[in-house]
């Protein structure tokens, strides 16, 4: 049996049901605090816990002795992290330091890892596998600490894994009611309620956004292929770069409403992040098909049906200095 943690969750689900279609028996383990249930393949067996819990995961290891472990649970607000420093070590740190521990106890064959471009922090774009990381942010540093752990686990008991680095996932599924996080979504869900879309600074930051779709399937298989893919780092994504702005509007053209653009204090944040995929076409012969409207479009018509949702605020803020005015009104301080 294989493992997905965050298997409720956006990029989770979709593994979920390409492990599904290709046979295999998946576990999906979720707390639910950013992903639904409706979202688990009924074929998978769902078990609401968290990663936290050290000796629950290990348990679930004994019983069901699984083979693969897919990780893709994370509180991935990046820009709010700072501001969470350690609820995101945690959840982002912590959780995965507990699933490594049963991966190598439990001797699974591979650890598969959603980490994030996060880890190369403001360095020169397109970002290629060879660069060393420098993150800037406390989400970008708990996903690289993992990486590096996985190495370590790798050095030392011989836990074969790989990473893999997406960057500004969209599409069916993402959870459009959050409040800071997955801008597509939030867009979406803003252009539903007929307000403007929420810039922050001028717009013109660049970023390569990907449908789910040229993300999960190649994530799912890549155990197939020990020899190119084991103990590996891919990045993951679209060739393409956009600036938030063009992608408000080609949002807004997906989903046939002009709500405008309202523009925000910059915060501080990589003002262009998109990577090199060259080293996962070779590898396991990825390449991107979906193009950004088609993609939007699929998205929008998603939302559309499912309606506009209602996101709730943090509660805990650890750091109140420097947090964005708009985020101030929204969180629990």
């Amino acid at each position: 049996m294989i493992l997905v943690t965050g298997g409720a969750g956006f990029i989770g689900s979709h593994i979920v049901d390409c492990l599904i279609e290709d046979g295999q028996n998946v576990m999906v383990l979720d707390d639910l605090s950013g992903g639904f249930e409706e979202n688990v393949n009924p074929k998978a067996v769902f078990t609401n816990s968290t990663i936290l819990n050290a000796d629950f995961v290990d348990w679930l290891f004994t019983c069901y002795k699984f083979s693969h472990v897919f990780h893709c649970a994370a509180y991935a607000a990046e820009g709010l992290s700072p501001f969470i420093r350690q609820f995101n070590y945690k959840n982002n740190l912590i959780g995965s330091v507990n699933l490594i521990n049963s991966a190598i106890r439990h001797r699974c064959k591979c650890f598969v890892f959603t980490s994030s471009i996060a880890v190369y922090g403001s360095q020169q774009s397109p970002m290629v596998e060879t660069t060393m990381p420098y993150p800037q942010d406390p989400y970008g540093i708990a996903k690289y600490a993992v990486e590096l752990d996985l190495m370590a686990a790798k050095h030392q008991f011989g836990l074969d894994y790989i990473i893999f680095r997406p960057h500004n996932v969209y599409g069916e599924r993402q959870n459009i009611g959050d409040l800071y996080r997955n801008v597509v979504g939030i867009f979406m869900n803003q252009i539903m309620q007929g307000k403007p879309c929420t810039i922050f600074g001028s717009g013109e930051q660049v970023r390569a956004f990907t449908h789910i779709s040229d993300v999960a399937p190649v994530i799912a298989k890549s155990i197939k292929y020990p020899s190119r893919a084991y103990n590996q780092v891919f990045n993951v994504g679209s060739d393409i770069p956009c600036s938030v702005n063009r992608l408000a509007e080609i949002v807004q053209n997906a989903m046939e409403k002009n709500t405008g653009v309202e523009y925000l204090p910059p915060r501080k944040e990589v003002f262009d992040a998109f990577s090199n995929h060259d080293k996962l076409k070779i590898a396991l012969e990825y390449y991107p098909r979906v193009s950004l409207a088609q993609g939007l479009y699929k998205m929008a018509t998603w939302a559309e049906k499912h309606g506009i949702r209602y996101g709730r605020p943090f509660e805990n803020i650890e750091i109140q200095e420097g947090l964005p005015e708009s985020w101030r009104s929204m969180c629990k301080i």
